[in-house]
């Protein structure tokens, strides 16, 4: 796997089909703000070896984003803060399954994501006009989660970074939506024209013994 930052990259790649090596090179230390000269060789070092743990992070996440249900509950409801307060970030929500898959490539990025890339990624996904969402309506975004704490503000700036945080509730929250909920709810429910699957087979059991145990309380009417 190679990742690339203006002259800098990222290859990642099993040495000897054994162990992951995961390697930064630095063509040109200009990119970073850093002179050429040897002294400058510690500050280089700290660079890559932040890229490598930034990626590793990530792929360990990746793998393993789950949250406790106190988590995910208080994701869920109200958060309130220095006398700032905002919503849940809902988990049915589509509207929240979109911002917070526009949040997870946000997560590589060295120097963070403005207001404007968001509003893009928001579109994207939405299927409508940047133009069409207002500067109020990302500003609220952008403070419903740095107060939930997925996203930090870079001190000194208008940027913003993801947070470990917010990527493993983005992961977990998108990941369960689009490979657990929707497809299994395609799988299960009559009403949207489910095929015969082991799943859907389940269901209609579940709902058999149901119908028949409500009938056997009499809790509806003879008629």
């Amino acid at each position: 796997m190679n990742v690339y930052y203006k002259n800098a990259r990222i290859k990642q790649y099993h040495k000897e089909n054994r162990a992951l090596r995961t390697e930064t090179t630095i063509n040109n230390t200009y990119d970073f703000g850093i002179g050429k000269r040897l002294h400058n060789l510690p500050k280089l070092r700290e660079i890559g070896f932040v890229a490598n743990r930034r990626l590793l992070d990530v792929e360990r996440l990746s793998h393993d984003c789950m949250l406790t249900e106190d988590t995910f509950q208080t994701i869920n409801g109200p958060v309130a803060a220095v006398r700032q307060r905002a919503s849940g970030l809902r988990f049915a929500d589509r509207r929240i399954q979109s911002l917070l898959l526009g949040l997870i490539p946000f997560r590589l990025l060295p120097n963070g994501f403005r207001c404007a890339d968001l509003r893009h990624h928001l579109a994207v996904l939405s299927g409508c006009d940047p133009q069409s969402i207002s500067q109020g309506a990302i500003t609220y975004q952008l403070r419903r989660l740095r107060l939930h704490g997925l996203i930090e503000r870079v001190p000194d700036s208008f940027r913003y970074r993801v947070t470990e945080f917010g990527l493993r509730v983005a992961l977990f929250f998108t990941r369960t939506y689009n490979r657990i909920l929707r497809p299994g709810l395609a799988a299960a429910l009559p009403t949207l024209r489910a095929i015969n699957a082991p799943l859907k087979r389940a269901f209609d059991k579940l709902d058999t013994q149901l119908n028949a145990w409500i009938e056997q309380a009499q809790l509806t009417p003879k008629t």
